[in-house]
């Protein structure tokens, strides 16, 4: 009998504390609003354009009415599979969220007319995905990575009034400041042979040559693109998928400095428009210039800098322990209404 009532006890006591432990299935993250057939949360959106009806790709994660997070991703066209990371980090703080392929990118349609692949095409494409998304300004999170950054630094100086918070992870707000950091800065970590190679052979247009990625690679991807000393598959496979003509279109051959459409972007003027909650992220080994993404955090009305000490331009990777907890920490700062406002 004495045996009996102390496992009856412990029975009683394990489950209030499994009651008292909140989980993310209890909380409904897990509870899926579709109905009808189910696709594992893939949404194909049609998107409107002067040249045409077009569809993109989004996969959805989880649900919390109060924390959406619609994820754009760098090139541009390099697609989604890079941030799969977000995937491990993301569902155990309950937080929804949004991969999503660009127009011209892997999963989305990819049309040929070369008049879609600019800015203005890009922020509105964004626009009607929010709203094809129900997204709003009381749960609307929006984290860009590289080109990304620069697409979510524009979507904000049109539509901040649709934001509850952004997030510029690993880009400047100057691509002409971008360009001078890798001629000036990067450029001078080289060894003085690789780097004349590769000016000639950028000098004679010889991008397609097999040599030039060949030096790129240990010499400059390996040290600020990601640090990895193998890189993860995800990364691997959107580098494989990339839409290589819009990239070259827009950025140029590599991302060793800035040549394509985006070559004279600049909105540093134009940071103190952005009202909305901000976090700006750089790695210490970044292809940017840190100190100028910690800069920008200073010239919106409500910023934030995250350093992450290990990391390079892919710093979800190479320090995925700093990036995720920084923007967690971000994210729930702003949902509780914790976020340092400017005095």
């Amino acid at each position: 009998m004495r045996y009996f009532l102390i496992f009856f006890l412990a029975v009683i006591l394990f489950s209030c504390d499994q009651k008292n432990t909140p989980s993310a299935a209890s909380n409904g993250y897990f509870n899926n609003s579709d109905t009808g057939v189910q696709a594992g949360g893939i949404k194909m959106i049609n998107i409107v354009t002067p040249v045409g009806k077009f569809n993109v790709w989004t996969k959805r994660f989880g649900n919390n009415p109060r924390i959406k997070v619609l994820l754009l991703h760098g090139g541009p066209a390099t697609g989604h599979e890079y941030m799969e990371c977000f995937e491990s980090f993301f569902p155990k703080e309950g937080i929804e969220f949004y991969e999503y392929d660009q127009l011209g990118s892997s999963y989305s349609d990819q049309p040929t007319d070369s008049s879609l692949w600019t800015i203005d095409h890009f922020v509105d494409e964004v626009e009607q995905v929010r709203i094809a998304l129900g997204l709003n300004k009381d749960n609307f999170y929006l984290l860009g990575h590289s080109w990304g950054g620069i697409l979510a630094m524009e979507y904000a100086l049109k539509y901040q009034q649709n934001l509850k918070g952004l997030i510029i992870s690993n880009m400047m707000s100057s691509c002409p400041d971008y360009g001078k950091y890798a001629d000036e800065v990067l450029a001078k970590t080289m060894d003085a042979k690789v780097l004349d190679t590769l000016r000639t052979m950028e000098k004679n247009n010889d991008f397609k040559n097999p040599k030039y990625f060949d030096l790129l690679m240990p010499n400059f991807y390996a040290k600020h693109v990601c640090r990895l000393p193998q890189w993860p598959e995800p990364i691997m496979r959107a580098f494989k998928h990339q839409n290589n003509e819009i990239y070259t279109m827009m950025q140029g051959p590599s991302e060793f400095g800035v040549g394509g459409r985006l070559k004279n972007w600049d909105r540093k003027k134009d940071l103190p428009k952005i009202t909305v909650p901000v976090l700006t992220i750089g790695g210490n080994f970044d292809t940017m210039d840190p100190e100028h993404m910690k800069w920008m955090s200073t010239q919106v009305k409500q910023g934030r800098f995250l350093l992450c000490e290990n990391g390079s331009h892919l710093s979800m990777w190479d320090d995925q322990q700093t990036y995720f907890k920084g923007v967690v920490s971000f994210i729930k700062d702003v949902d509780d209404g914790n976020f340092p406002q400017k005095k």
